[in-house]
């Protein structure tokens, strides 16, 4: 189990590393501060040889965006240590209560603007250990308090000015966003729009591609349907052929040794096969 003196030890440790941190959060800032200030000069030195550039463009709009950055960045912070300080403010108020001193948030308020810790302790009969301790607590939350805003009050400046930057460029920023919002809108678009057109490029190559089918088709067809005809005529010719070759052994076979026969007969045989 630690002792009272050890606790009071890693109390003040942690309380060293908080300012440590602070300091260090101060000093981090301020360079950040510095240095969009001087990408700000630049910028609109620039701007007066050069208004069209479009690298100038991004650099205003990247300065705008850390710039926008950096002060929610600090309203976080600024915000954490306003409410570090109404929690020590609340410390305070409790063990004054212990002591047997009640105080309102105003009376309270006028106390810690002095600057004074003594104005805590007054009237205050410290007969115990536990009220030493509890005096060296309320001084202790004290002293914490005139760091915080201490702390606040030097930054306060900085926090207007980039505040104000940023108050500047926010239209500047939300015409932006817009046109990027409807370029995202067009960019989509003009997506679905390919779409659309390969897919009706796509049915076009097909129906072209159906269209010569269909031609083709309809060509065989009536090559087909000549080839049939053709085919057609060619058994009838044929069938008229063994009929003339029939009559002609006929006739031939009635009239073997009479040539004049023959040929009146091969007459009269195509003859009769012309009629049929």
């Amino acid at each position: 189990m630690m002792s009272r003196d050890d606790i009071y030890r890693v109390i003040q440790e942690v309380k060293q590393e908080l300012e440590d941190l602070m300091a260090d959060i101060k000093k981090t800032a301020n360079k950040v501060r510095a240095k969009l200030k001087v990408i700000e000069q630049n910028i609109e030195q620039e701007e007066h040889t050069n208004k069209s550039s479009a690298d100038l463009r991004i650099r205003k709009t990247q300065h705008s965006t850390l710039s926008r950055k950096f002060v929610e960045v600090m309203t976080e912070y600024n915000r954490t240590q306003t409410d570090y300080r109404e929690r020590c403010k609340g410390r305070i108020q409790r063990q004054l209560e212990i002591t047997g001193r009640t105080t309102t948030n105003e009376e309270l308020e006028e106390m810690l603007e002095q600057g004074n810790s003594a104005v805590f302790t007054q009237g205050i009969i410290m007969e115990t250990q536990q009220a030493k301790q509890t005096l060296a607590d309320i001084e202790a939350r004290h002293a914490d308090i005139i760091k915080l805003e201490n702390s606040i009050r030097e930054l306060h400046d900085m926090f207007m000015d980039m505040a104000m930057l940023v108050e500047n460029q926010g239209e500047m920023i939300d015409r932006i966003e817009y046109h990027v919002e409807h370029a995202v809108d067009y960019v989509q678009t003009a997506t679905q729009d390919t779409k659309k057109a390969l897919k009706y490029q796509s049915k076009a190559r097909r129906g072209e591609l159906v269209d010569r089918i269909e031609f083709h088709v309809s060509q065989t067809k009536d090559q087909v349907g000549a080839g049939r005809l053709e085919l057609h005529n060619a058994e009838d010719y044929h069938n008229k052929a063994r009929k003339l070759n029939e009559l002609f052994r006929v006739h031939s076979g009635q009239l073997k040794d009479n040539s004049s026969a023959i040929v009146e007969c091969s007459i009269l045989s195509l003859q009769q096969f012309s009629r049929d």
